[in-house]
């Protein structure tokens, strides 16, 4: 029998979509009603609460930590190893050479994972790394994955996958890079990605405490919950914080518009590149 949830009026819809926006910048459309009456009635039923008044006021009570669980559920982690592969392909070919040459003369490297979900993003990019230079987690080469979701930080945190989310990844990467727990059905990632890899918290729309800059970010798939001027405002934030030659991926859907001074590879639209213009 499925679970049985209260209904959403539209006065409650309405205040739900105005703390997501100001708090995690999330552009909720009114066709958005039903999947959010049935995300939060999951809440509901897990907090024994019977009518979403009464979990509103839970929202809005002071220090309560039901506000950030409320626009976590609000958003869809998908994640997958290689996922996008293109992107990969490009990283492979065109940026990650130099960059791993440059941290071969001692130079930093870093590569930020912006909304990265279960980790997957973030251990892809170290696998491309490796690949390409076994020693890299011994060259100050760092990736950074930060999510909204605490809850998904906390998975990436612990480097363990099970076998059913391996998918994207070869048998031979599955090999080298993670190994199998007693029971066969779970992977730990090589300690030499857990040394690359770094997890933190983090909302996008917020204080951002990283002192440095990025040789590359990937943020895909994130800004398409945003309205245009939230999109905007991110767009100018990461390339505040990339490299003079720094890359910027995107969703498959999504597009930096013109005026921010990057070019676009010809051949990947997702992918852009800061211009020293």
């Amino acid at each position: 029998m499925g679970l049985s949830f209260p209904p959403l009026t539209a006065a409650q819809f309405a205040k739900i979509c105005k703390i997501a926006l100001d708090e995690a910048g999330l552009n909720l459309l009114p066709t958005k009603q039903t999947m959010v009456a049935t995300r939060l009635g999951r809440r509901l039923s897990r907090l024994a609460i019977d009518s979403y008044d009464e979990y509103l006021a839970l929202v809005d009570a002071p220090d309560s930590h039901e506000r950030l669980r409320m626009v976590a559920a609000l958003t869809t982690n998908v994640s997958r190893f290689f996922r996008e592969a293109h992107h990969f392909e490009l990283l492979r070919r065109q940026i990650l050479p130099e960059l791993i040459a440059a941290a071969r003369s001692g130079q930093r490297v870093r590569l930020w994972s912006a909304g990265c979900a279960n980790g997957q993003e973030a251990v892809s990019m170290a696998i491309c790394l490796l690949d390409q230079e076994p020693a890299a987690h011994l060259l100050d080469i760092r990736i950074l994955g930060t999510d909204f979701d605490p809850s998904v930080v906390r998975y990436a945190q612990l480097g363990t996958y099970h076998h059913s989310m391996l998918g994207g990844l070869t048998g031979d990467q599955v090999a080298r890079y993670f190994t199998k727990d007693t029971s066969a059905r779970s992977y730990r990632v090589d300690v030499r990605i857990t040394q690359m890899t770094l997890f933190r918290d983090l909302n996008l729309h917020g204080h951002w405490p990283m002192p440095g800059r990025f040789d590359a970010i990937m943020c895909r798939n994130v800004a398409i919950y945003f309205d245009r001027a939230h999109q905007d405002a991110l767009w100018r934030r990461f390339w505040s914080k990339l490299t003079l030659d720094g890359h910027l991926f995107v969703g498959h859907s999504e597009r930096v518009p013109s005026g921010f001074g990057y070019q676009a590879h010809s051949t990947c639209h997702t992918a852009y590149q800061r211009s020293r213009a």
